[in-house]
């Protein structure tokens, strides 16, 4: 969060739950209960840069036009690896056009090239927000990493109504800009009754050198600064992750998701100098509007 087409023209217009979440959706459904989000695969963008992990194109019917807006409430990590945390207010919004292309704060900007139920692909823009020296002392001498462009692609499956794999490709990150991650996911979402909707989820990512060695390595002169060891870390498995959601259709176009989960990083991520927490817990609260 992943790629949603309602059909009718009520479940247009029904909200899902805000594009700060990962979600995954089943395939088409004809009814305003289909829309409710499904599967929570970890914590919000914002939480630690996990929101472009999919594509999740929710908000209109099939050749028709949609978006959804809101807020969400986020608790989470101050950086991947961190124990201490932060608890932020983000708004969210997200649109898509009938003619396949979409640009929002969870998506980011793309075209989906595929007007088949159950079945996304195409390419798109995102970003990588990078990180602060500043957000914890853990940081300090690590210096900054600059916010940079993704380019990427997507494609998500349904592989019944009720549950969806899900991909995603995103080139262009960390301090060289060519850090590459894979993100691969799996849900599973059901009614429990018509106004309330549980999903679960597993997921993971993928990580190449150039992005470990960034958010998890630390360079001679990063060491000299810091205090740390030096370590260079390679490509592999960064972390996995599980999650539920709960939503509440309040009304046909107002939706409030409540979320939990929990990332382990693995591997050499989990083994830098700069974790000193490798599973994390994150909790969320979202407002969605339909329109």
């Amino acid at each position: 969060m992943k790629h949603l087409l309602l059909s009718g023209s009520v479940a247009r217009r029904a909200c899902p739950v805000p594009a700060a979440l990962p979600v995954v959706m089943p395939r088409v459904m004809p009814t305003v209960r289909a829309f409710a989000a499904a599967v929570l695969l970890g914590g919000a963008q914002a939480a630690w840069a996990q929101g472009f992990d999919s594509v999740r194109l929710f908000g209109a019917a099939p050749g028709k036009d949609g978006g959804t807006a809101g807020v969400a409430l986020i608790s989470g990590a101050r950086y991947a690896g961190s124990d201490e945390r932060r608890v932020m207010l983000l708004p969210t919004l997200d649109y898509q056009w009938a003619n396949g292309f979409f640009a929002g704060v969870g998506n980011g900007v793309g075209y989906n090239f595929s007007t088949q139920p159950g079945l996304s692909y195409g390419v798109r823009l995102t970003a990588d927000f990078g990180r602060k020296e500043s957000r914890s002392n853990a940081l300090r001498g690590m210096g900054d990493i600059d916010a940079s462009a993704q380019l990427g692609a997507f494609f998500n499956y349904s592989l019944t109504r009720s549950v969806s794999l899900t991909s995603s490709l995103r080139y262009g990150s960390g301090n060289d800009n060519k850090g590459l991650l894979l993100d691969l996911g799996l849900g599973t979402g059901r009614m429990l009754a018509p106004q309330w909707r549980v999903g679960a989820n597993v997921g993971a990512t993928l990580a190449n050198a150039q992005y470990q060695q960034s958010y998890f390595g630390v360079s001679r002169a990063q060491s000299a600064r810091s205090g740390y060891r030096t370590y260079t870390p390679g490509a592999g498995v960064r972390d996995m992750r599980v999650g539920v959601s709960l939503t509440h259709i309040i009304n046909p176009r107002l939706t409030m998701t409540g979320g939990l989960s929990v990332s382990s990083l693995l591997g050499d991520a989990k083994d830098s100098p700069l974790t000193k927490q490798a599973t994390t817990v994150n909790g969320l609260v979202v407002l969605g509007y339909g329109f």
